[in-house]
């Protein structure tokens, strides 16, 4: 089983601060231990179609297993990557996000206050981190376990 991701960092101009450029290195680190091949990562504005039409080039085009975003999922006017997500995917997988919420919470009180959202479109499963590098490692350290094996049975079954 070949397990390929994408990183997408989401940035509101706004608030800028180099930040994003530390989470994807980390988040890379950690995907690359666990076995990963990391085959994008990429940064788009915080903007509906633009998330939505990195996560579909990530997704189609590319073919990634995983396709990872980080950033927008707080609750500003500019945090819309749940929504662009959830209008690309096909089907919720709800326990994800619960898990990373669940994770975060030992860390911070503020972990409630994401919105992230994961779902599967077509062959690939999306998941939408926060943008803080402790949030998001955290957040994927939670779950990697479930993510392999997520693309494994979906992998399995698109491919019958």
């Amino acid at each position: 089983m070949e397990y390929t991701a994408a990183v997408i960092r989401v940035e509101d101009d706004s608030v800028y601060d180099g930040g994003s450029e530390e989470v994807a290195l980390a988040l890379r680190d950690l995907l690359e231990k666990d076995g990963w091949e990391i085959i994008s990562v990429s940064t788009v504005p915080s903007d509906f179609d633009r998330i939505k039409g990195e996560i579909v080039r990530c997704s189609y085009d590319l073919g990634s297993a995983l396709v990872l975003t980080t950033g927008g999922t707080g609750c500003s006017r500019y945090d819309v990557t749940p929504e662009a997500t959830e209008a690309v995917i096909n089907r919720l997988v709800p326990g994800i996000p619960e898990a990373m919420r669940f994770a975060n919470n030992v860390r911070t009180p503020l972990a409630a206050l994401s919105r992230g959202i994961a779902g599967l479109r077509g062959s690939t499963l999306i998941v939408n981190l926060p943008g803080s590098s402790g949030g998001a490692v955290t957040s994927l350290s939670a779950v990697l376990p479930a993510l392999k094996q997520g693309v494994e049975s979906l992998r399995r079954r698109q491919s019958r």
